[in-house]
């Protein structure tokens, strides 16, 4: 059984940063790519950054040049550092990796709260 826990959410005033982590652990499998999405009650999950398995990352528009992932895939953990965060990217963020089949897995997900 595959288990993603993230860690790092919290409170935080505009301008601020926060470092999310998200570790994998339980049966082998292959990954394909490891991410972080953000989803309110009600609302369409966003795809905020993904790493994927060769070196390529996306990020969303919304977070360029504030957000970075990293990930290490031979301790199978993932890391979001958020800087610059405004009350925009207030949200519950879940960690998310595909296996090679796409198959996807979700962590239980760590709230963001940026306010002043």
């Amino acid at each position: 059984q595959v288990q993603l826990v993230e860690s790092g959410g919290g409170l935080v005033q505009p301008g601020g940063s926060l470092r999310l982590s998200c570790s994998v652990s339980g049966s082998r499998f292959s990954i394909n790519d490891m991410g972080w999405h953000r989803q309110d009650p009600g609302k369409a999950r966003e795809l905020v950054a993904r790493a994927i398995r060769g070196g390529s990352i996306w990020y969303a528009d919304s977070v360029k040049g504030r957000f970075t992932i990293s990930k290490d895939d031979a301790k199978h953990t993932v890391n979001l550092q958020m800087n610059s965060l405004n009350v925009e990217d207030t949200s519950r963020y879940y960690c998310i990796v595909r296996d090679g089949d796409f198959r996807e897995y979700w962590g239980q997900g760590t709230q963001v709260t940026v306010s002043s």
